[in-house]
Parts: structure tokens; C-alpha cells; sequence
């Protein structure tokens, strides 16, 4: 996922450190530097913009009261010298409030914040995924997968309360990148778990029923980060 970002701030000197900042990570597409909030509202409106880093002290109309004027799908991560605003940021529903001079990692943990928010929100849209499953088309709903495995050419389809899987012509790659990734998880080359459904591990081994699902080691630290967030 890229989010769309600009940057406003009347210091020249700020905009080219944010902008170098922008430029060198992945997550972020740079769509214009402003030195005005008046100057980026036609950019905002384009519906290109997901992200502004936006400056609070400025001439005319300074961050927090521009905030105001922003889409709701669009948010904010404050930038400024002064921390008496952060409170009033925050309660104007900013992602992050960054206190000048900036950081490279205060900078990446705030697009990181933003890139978490915008995936979980893309997350909460859909709900299911369409499949070619021979000469059919199969509608299927994330919360019945259990599992997906990778079988030659083809996948399949492990569904709750449904004896036979679901089988599609399809890369297990192309797939892990369409599903949410804060609700599967892939765990082995050939495995592709639904994270909500599980019930049992036993020595790596993620068990469903009488299916046991290694956990292989590429993809073991990512699988217990997933554990230690969910043990009490």
C-alpha cells in the first residue's frame, strides 16, 4: 500500500527536510510541497492526497484551523516548533504531532502509524474475495477461511463448516498480498492461515481439526511477534 502525502509549511529549510524524509520511503508518494494551506486545497481535493504533513504556525490560517477544513478521509500528522499545541492537535483527531527539528525515525514512526490506520480501515471494507473456481465464480467471506494451500497451480480454499475446499487457479503470493494482512497471516510456502481462527499450536504447529500447519522458519518471527501480542 502507497500513501498519498504532501507537505505544508512556510519554512522552506522544513519542507526540504520533510520532503527528503518523504522521498526516501517506500510506503509514501510525494504529490507536491506547499508553503500555504490555501495552495494545497486543490491538491487535497483531487482525492489523490491520504496524508498532510501540515505545519502549525503559518501566516493567514495556521495547521490546526486548516485541519478543520480537511475530508475526513483525509489525515493529519502535525509538525511544528511549538509542543503547547500538541493537546489541541490530538483533539482535532491528528494521527501524530512531530516537534521540531525532525527526526528521520520520529518522521518514519508517524508514516507508520498512518500506513497501520490506512490498512486497517481498508481492512473494515471488505470483507470477502471473489474466486474463479473452474467455470464458476465464488464469492467467499474472509471470517469462513480457516486456511489456504498452495497445491502445484492451484490453491485451496479451507472453509468453516465446509467439508470440501474451494479450489482456484491462482499464485499463493498474489493471494497473500490481497488478503488483510492484520487477519491472515502467511505461516509456511505452502500455508496461508486465518489468524481469528485459530485454536491450537502445538510445537509450531498450528493445528485445525486433524490438519496440522507448520510454521516454517522464514516465517517464525513474524508468527510469534503475532503470539506475544495475544499471550496473557
Amino acid at each position: 500500500m502507497k500513501l498519498g502525502c504532501i507537505i505544508v509549511d512556510d519554512e522552506p529549510l522544513a519542507v526540504d527536510l520533510l520532503k527528503s524524509y518523504a522521498m526516501q520511503t517506500s510506503f509514501l508518494e510525494l504529490k507536491g510541497t506547499y508553503h500555504s494551506p490555501l495552495d494545497a486545497m486543490a491538491m487535497i481535493q483531487s482525492n489523490e492526497v491520504d496524508l498532510v504533513f501540515l505545519d502549525i504556525n503559518m501566516p493567514n490560517i495556521n495547521g490546526l484551523e486548516f485541519s478543520k477544513l480537511l475530508p475526513s478521509s483525509v489525515k493529519v500528522v502535525f509538525t511544528t516548533a511549538y509542543d503547547q499545541y500538541a493537546i489541541e492537535g490530538f483533539k482535532l483527531n491528528a494521527l501524530d504531532y512531530l516537534l521540531k527539528p525532525i527526526s528521520y525515525a520520529d518522521f518514519l514512526q508517524a508514516g507508520n502509524r498512518a500506513l497501520d490506520w490506512f490498512r486497517i480501515v481498508d481492512s473494515k471494507k471488505e470483507s470477502s474475495i471473489f474466486i474463479k473456481s473452474g467455470y464458476r465464480i465464488e464469492r467467499i467471506d474472509y471470517d469462513d477461511i480457516l486456511y489456504v494451500e498452495n497445491q502445484k497451480d492451484y490453491v485451496k480454499f479451507y472453509l468453516e463448516n465446509q467439508s470440501d475446499p474451494i479450489s482456484s487457479l491462482m499464485n499463493l503470493q498474489t493471494l497473500a498480498d490481497k488478503l488483510p494482512g492484520d487477519k491472515f497471516m502467511r505461516v509456511h510456502r505452502s500455508f496461508i492461515v486465518n489468524l481469528e481462527k485459530i485454536k491450537t499450536i502445538e510445537r509450531n504447529t498450528i493445528v485445525f481439526g486433524k490438519t496440522y500447519i507448520p510454521v516454517s522458519d522464514s516465517y517464525r518471527d513474524d508468527f510469534n511477534r503475532f503470539m506475544e501480542e495475544k499471550m496473557v
